[in-house]
């Protein structure tokens, strides 16, 4: 069956070469005899493709020295926990709610201190992020948190907050590797792998070593992050196939110009598309021009019937999952970076089509 183009929120896209690459060395990795899923995390042939991968992550990400890369499970959302467990030392930090896993972020952060919504769009329903700019921080916060990109809104920041000696977190799950970042900017920035580096089932942990060892009592040893760094990201079994994945990811990355030339493109897909929403007469964005984001791209008719009719079109046409989330209905195009300029083109003819053969 000829492949189609995959617009899911995530898991999500992979580029073709990346999957290709790991199909041919599922039975046997290089000369190692065995696949990776079956290595041993405690041999050398696992370590060197750890080691690998974060260098590989580090060069791409532009990450200083003075910073731990972790490369850990249980996606980004045990992250939610993990950060207060291991930061909010005084029992207080400040949230900005932009939406649904921002909230969620700050739901769970709850369960262990003060936290300060210091900003929200909720009552706009997540259409545009808050202006930094307006952002009353408290100083006395153990740390800031934001979400850089919102997946089900199709939001992102364009502009980073200054928090001062306050250590900003933020999760990049949807925009990590998307666009150039000054990693020195941030305390922590966490992304789950199921968009923009991989499979499911890996999170990436990029952390100011300064920052290691404040952990709670409380904290699990599996989301300490000092315990985690000690042991080089192996406290447990690793996923190991999945890290191996964003070193194919990552790869792949690289021998395309890195984020700055990766970044050019997203640009460039996006406005195709928001190019042709803001022109036509059935479609229409669903974000604020000025926050859209360049991952995300939602969507809608204005008639639930018609949403549904058209995303049964599309898939007609070889382009799948394109619904959009329960919370905002309509379309949802995520175009992360392994979806081809060719993806996006098809969809504004697909959707000309479908909008020439209504009255």
């Amino acid at each position: 069956m000829e492949r189609v183009f995959n617009f899911s929120a995530g898991p999500a896209v992979i580029a073709q070469s990346v999957l290709e690459k790991a199909q041919s060395e599922l039975v046997c990795y290089r000369d190692k005899g065995m696949s990776v899923m079956e290595m041993s995390h405690r041999t050398p042939m696992f370590e060197e493709i750890l080691a690998e991968t974060v260098a590989l992550f580090r060069e791409l990400m532009g990450v200083p020295e003075g910073y731990d890369v972790l490369f850990l499970q249980g996606g980004a959302t045990q992250q939610f926990s993990a950060v207060p467990l291991n930061l909010m030392a005084t029992g207080k930090a400040d949230y900005v709610d932009s939406g649904n896993f921002a909230h969620l972020a700050a739901e769970e952060a709850r369960r262990y201190g003060t936290v300060n919504i210091v900003a929200s769009s909720k009552e706009d329903n997540y259409t545009h992020v808050p202006d930094v700019e307006k952002i009353a921080w408290n100083a006395d916060a153990d740390y800031a948190h934001i979400t850089t990109n919102n997946t089900i809104y199709g939001t992102r920041y364009v502009k980073l907050p200054s928090t001062g000696d306050v250590p900003l977190v933020a999760d990049m799950s949807s925009n990590i590797l998307s666009e150039p970042y000054d990693v020195s900017r941030f305390g922590v920035i966490y992304a789950g792998a199921q968009k923009n580096i991989g499979p499911a089932g890996l999170c990436v942990v990029v952390l100011r070593s300064d920052l290691l060892g404040k952990a709670s009592p409380l904290c699990p040893k599996l989301l300490n992050w000092a315990q985690q760094q000690k042991n080089d990201s192996m406290l447990n079994t690793p996923n190991t196939f999945g890290i191996y994945m964003a070193k194919l990811g990552f790869e792949w990355l690289r021998d395309r110009g890195g984020v700055a030339a990766i970044y050019k493109q997203n640009v460039a897909k996006a406005a195709l598309l928001y190019d042709f929403l803001d022109e036509s007469r059935l479609f229409r964005a669903t974000a604020q021009m000025e926050y859209r984001s360049l991952m995300n791209v939602t969507f809608v008719t204005g008639d639930k019937a018609l949403d549904d009719e058209f995303v049964r079109f599309a898939a007609a046409h070889g382009l799948v999952n394109l619904k959009g989330h329960r919370n905002v209905g309509g379309m949802r195009a995520s175009i992360y970076n392994a979806m081809p300029v060719e993806g996006v083109q098809k969809l504004v003819d697909v959707m000309k089509a479908f909008e020439a053969g209504r009255p």
